[in-house]
């Protein structure tokens, strides 16, 4: 804290384009436990004014979030970066991560409406990925976002923006994080809300449903909700 509120905090201050990175972004550090998830940084770093919280999902969108700080003259840069091995995405995009979030992948009928949008930043994205899957093989269309930076994102025009998150489709938000903010996007969450434990990553992700099936079933839950609420 006292560095965050030193170093890190005059950068943005002083509109000094350093670039940070943080490594411990997730339940993923482990055994490490609470003391190393950092459950609320991602919270705390994205309200910081005049600050770009990066978080990507694949090597793709590592090097987008890299050529964002490189490019900036003004706003310094904190990129949280997974310490577990991630698959790169297929859909995922260097350039996107310039637009702070952009439609990754759909899956389902194609003929049919989007049916709910699971969107997640860095190493959560595959869970919505793996989510989708098994929601498309249940007949419905889902659509998966991957969201780096929500700075970028509300800096892009109105157009865009809907054609991300369409007006009217259910947003299901996944992150191993705080849920603070999210609404701003998202009708409803898959964070966390207690801290987190020190198990081995794969238990720990299970332990917090952090798994496709858990996802998937909330994703259910919510556009049962919406269907029956009607339009």
């Amino acid at each position: 804290q006292s560095t965050w509120g030193g170093a890190v905090r005059v950068s943005a201050i002083s509109e000094f384009p350093i670039v940070y990175v943080m490594t411990h972004d997730s339940l993923g550090v482990g055994e490490d436990g609470p003391t190393h998830q950092p459950i609320n940084a991602a919270t705390m770093v994205r309200s910081e004014p005049n600050m770009f919280f990066l978080r990507p999902a694949d090597g793709n969108e590592t090097s987008g979030a890299y050529a964002v700080a490189f490019a900036s003259r003004k706003t310094p840069s904190v990129l949280a970066l997974s310490r577990q091995d991630l698959p790169c995405l297929e859909g995922s995009s260097i350039d996107a991560v310039a637009h702070g979030a952009y439609v990754l992948q759909s899956h389902g009928p194609a003929d049919a409406a989007t049916a709910v949008i699971l969107v997640g930043t860095g190493s959560e994205v595959q869970l919505c990925v793996a989510a989708a899957k098994l929601l498309a093989a249940k007949g419905l269309h889902v659509r998966v976002v991957s969201m780096p930076c929500w700075t970028l994102f509300d800096r892009q025009p109105l157009e865009y923006r809907e054609s991300v998150f369409t007006p009217g489709v259910p947003v299901l938000a996944v992150e191993m994080a705080s849920p603070t903010g999210w609404e701003r996007y998202a009708h409803a969450t898959h964070c966390m809300t207690t801290f987190g434990a020190s198990a081995p990553a794969e238990h720990a992700f299970k332990e917090f449903g952090f798994v496709p099936e858990v996802i998937a079933a909330k994703a259910e839950t919510l556009v049962a909700f919406y269907r029956a609420a009607g339009p």
